[in-house]
């Protein structure tokens, strides 16, 4: 053998050799850690976590950068798109053990202009390093690394496992990732429905998700959705005239923005967010000995929320708000700027942190420098009760800080007060402007007179208390505490318990309050779970205490549910992005007071939604038995209403976060500016069929009682409301001047929606419109012709007594 020969196979030997042993030091791991075979099995990919209601539909993700990720099976994959994929990425996807010889030889010959040497299997192992090398070397490392990763692909799954994860990761630009978030965004479908025009120009994306983005470059994008048509034509998937005629079509998109902020209930979803924070810090991923991470694991998260019911309650809000916020802004205080006289500090505090603030101060700017940019005109976008939940238009940063804190702000709850189910969740007017939530546990307000029929129970429970017993419409001395009310119109009569209740007389309930005791009241208020920190305060018993909406629920739930405390849930379980269970989560319920006083409770409290402070209110809605509570603060800082049915417990909030904004006169009375709300909801959900809410449905009287007969002791008391009673007219107009509006520039809700759900919830109210016959926006109706009849008779019915 001739010398040049021999050197010639020594060197290729031996750098066959140093081949083989560079490819056996990546394997394992001198140049960084390759994946294990298990993780080959459940790759570790950034996914997002998604949230769902309770029938499945996707309320929205959790994520982060290139978190947006949805996983999506591959039976649930368009053939368009796998064949689109195939086609135009790796024609000889098929035969290829995860390295295409051809591809590389063609690559090294040509150096890459007839096209790049990488095979389907290959870009799924790149997408598996965090980034793509930059310098020469390590690049030619990772290729070697991209190779070992492919062939183990190739040996541990399938072609069809393999294309999945494929699509299921691949970016297609705008922080999108994965098939089906891509077509969910262009498209508004989910991608078992893509159309082969559409499934191309997803797959043409593939090669610059930039330059061949249809948003932003459509003559592009369709001359690259032309080429993978063309692709497809080639490798027999379409047939020749069929491809031809899908080239003529137009790019149709039907985009819209995958983000946090979108999808349904976004108030609750930040709520649910922080609880799923909270939860994967105390639980291990078995995959990764680390606690679960929200913005990477995949974690499906399924809540009781009910889509109907929250679209029906943002509709409530989205109605009436705006007619509520027309009446503040024309008020004297607002219009010219009254109410900020003396205010300077609230003004000062909300300068110093807005972004404003701090961007001067990053930027070097003085303090004078900047607080003269708050007193200049600049154009900006602020929000607005119109079609866009936003407006155009030039002001001050200052005064912008003040229209903006002079919108009155709103909580809305719905749940079943059985199982303890959160149907609904409104936590503000507009997530996007107010990210404040005022349903959660930890946003207190005063609750007025909606926390009445707590004492009244007690005094049922603990005191032998009935509706029938005499209480005195007196302001009562308490030692220590002076007069409560403190200032107040009271009769001086005395009058039943449950005209009392149904008025809302405060001096009569300071006479209960002084029969059962401050501590005493606390303590109860404690035992049925409402367990914020409150003083043992007389005035408690007329509502001077803050609580938070989420606890009033949820010690209002045990009059409905029999005596027992129901606890407000919306997570049902928690899944890994496998669908293995991870928890499930049970309703929590305990006896706190007898049957028989939750039931006497409920029955009084259908007085106020009957002829009292929300009077009419069941009438209109023809259910045949309902129950509530108004609750109205000093001066009007906070409005409530509180109410429920057999099924369903509601309760809505009204106020600005600044209380010394509030609505003047009756308007601002708990059932003239938060009544409407809950009204408007229940009757979109009694004409929604498919919801099971039943009007004709009853509270379960308990055993023991139905043998008793319930009789009307009380004198005989007139329609109109006794002096001192909370929402009597104080000469601020006809009641109908409170009600709601015709709609005559919709406000949409705020949840986005996809197309499809947005066709079947037009559908529902198509029927709902057919279905309902009742408004809800009347005046009370006028009393019976027949003589005046006792309150306690119209609410419990009974045999008629001697004396009347």
């Amino acid at each position: 053998m001739k010398h040049t020969v021999r050197v010639f196979w020594k060197i290729f030997f031996i750098g066959f050799a140093a081949f083989a042993l560079l490819l056996l030091l990546i394997n394992v791991g001198v140049f960084g850690k390759l994946p294990s075979l298990s993780e080959l099995e459940n790759p570790s990919i950034l996914q997002a976590t998604e949230v769902y209601a309770s029938d499945g539909t996707l309320m929205g993700k959790y994520f982060r950068d290139r978190g947006n990720r949805s996983n999506v099976d591959y039976d649930d994959i368009s053939k368009h798109a796998i064949h689109a994929l195939v086609a135009t990425e790796d024609e000889r996807f098929y035969e290829h053990s995860g390295i295409d010889g051809r591809s590389v030889a063609r690559a090294i010959i040509f150096m890459g202009r007839e096209g790049g040497g990488s095979t389907i299997t290959q870009q799924l192992a790149l997408n598996m390093f965090s980034e793509r090398a930059k310098n020469p070397i390590a690049r030619v490392i990772q290729k070697l690394k991209e190779w070992i990763i492919a062939i183990k692909l190739e040996r541990n799954f399938t072609k069809e496992e393999i294309l999945n994860l494929y699509l299921n990761t691949v970016p297609f630009g705008e922080n999108v990732y994965g098939i089906r978030n891509a077509a969910l965004t262009f498209f508004q479908k989910e991608p078992d429905r893509l159309a082969p025009e559409e499934a191309s120009v997803l797959i043409g994306l593939l090669k610059g998700n930039t330059l061949y983005n249809p948003r932003r470059n459509p003559k592009a994008a369709m001359n690259r959705r032309n080429v993978v048509l063309d692709q497809m034509i080639k490798n027999g998937y379409l047939t020749e005239a069929e491809g031809n005629k899908l080239k003529l079509k137009p790019i149709v998109l039907n985009y819209r923005k995958q983000d946090e902020t979108a999808g349904l209930s976004p108030y609750f979803r930040e709520v649910l967010r922080e609880d799923i924070k909270k939860w994967c810090k105390e639980n291990t991923n078995p995959a990764t000995g680390d606690p679960y991470d929200i913005y990477k694991d995949g974690l499906r998260i399924y809540t009781t929320i009910n889509p109907r019911m929250q679209i029906y309650a943002e509709e409530a809000v989205a109605k009436h708000m705006p007619v509520l916020q027309k009446a503040l802004n024309a008020q004297n205080s607002v219009k010219k700027g009254k109410v900020w006289e003396g205010r300077n500090n609230i003004l000062e505090a909300a300068i110093k942190n807005s972004d404003r603030w701090q961007n001067g101060k990053e930027d070097g700017l003085s303090e004078e420098e900047i607080r003269a940019s708050f007193k200049q005109k600049i154009p900006m976008k602020v929000f607005a009760w119109n079609s866009r939940r936003e407006k155009d238009t030039v002001m001050t940063p200052l005064d912008s800080i003040k229209y903006h804190r002079q919108m009155l702000q709103t909580s809305f709850m719905v749940m079943d007060p059985v199982t303890g189910e959160v149907k609904a969740w409104v936590g503000g007017i507009d997530f996007k402007t107010y990210k404040y939530d005022h349903v959660n546990l930890n946003t207190k307000r005063q609750v007025g007179s909606s926390i009445k029929p707590f004492l009244y129970c007690q005094a049922i429970e603990e005191a032998g208390f009935t509706p029938e017993t005499p209480v005195e419409n007196v302001a009562q001395d308490f030692p220590g505490f002076g007069l409560v009310p403190a200032k107040a119109v009271c009769s001086g009569k005395t009058v039943s318990m449950a005209s009392a209740l149904t008025y809302s007389l405060n001096c009569a309930t300071a006479y209960i309050m002084k029969q059962i005791g401050p501590k005493r009241f606390v303590e109860f208020l404690h035992n049925i779970n409402i367990n914020s920190k409150m003083e043992a305060y007389p005035s408690i018993c007329l509502g001077a205490v803050d609580l938070s909406m989420y606890e009033m629920l949820y010690g209002y739930t045990m009059f409905a549910n029999r005596g027992f405390s129901t606890q407000p849930t919306y997570i049902t379980r928690i899944e890994d992005r496998n669908g293995n269970v991870l928890e499930s989560f049970q309703t929590k319920m305990n006896q706190v007071i007898s049957e028989a006083a939750a039931y006497t409770t409920t029955k009084m409290l259908g007085g106020p939604v009957e002829v009292g402070t929300a009077a009419g209110l069941r009438a209109r809605l023809g259910a045949a038995e309902m129950a509530g509570k108004t609750g109205t603060t000093n001066d009007n800082a906070d409005a409530w209403f509180i109410g429920f049915t057999p099924q369903l417990l509601g309760g809505t909030w009204i106020g600005c976060d600044d209380r010394f904004i509030r609505l003047e006169s009756g308007l601002g009375y708990g059932g003239q500016a938060a009544r409407p709300i809950w009204e408007y909801f229940f009757q979109k959900v009694y004409a929604d069929k498919t919801l099971g809410i039943d009007r004709e449905a009853r509270f379960s009287q308990p055993e023991q009682m139905r043998n008793e007969t319930m009789y009307d002791y009380m004198n005989i008391i007139d329609q109109t409301p006794p002096p001192g009673a909370e929402g009597v007219d104080q000469g601020n107009g006809g009641a109908d001047q409170y009600m709601m509006e015709p709609d005559t520039n919709h406000v949409p809700v705020e949840s986005e929606l996809s197309t499809e759900e947005e066709n079947v919830l037009k559908e529902a109210n198509q029927g709902n419109k057919k279905d309902d016959k009742k408004p809800v926006d009347k005046t009370t109706p006028e009393p019976p012709k027949e003589k005046k009849k006792g309150i306690l008779r119209k609410i419990f019915g009974g045999k008629k007594d001697k004396e009347e």
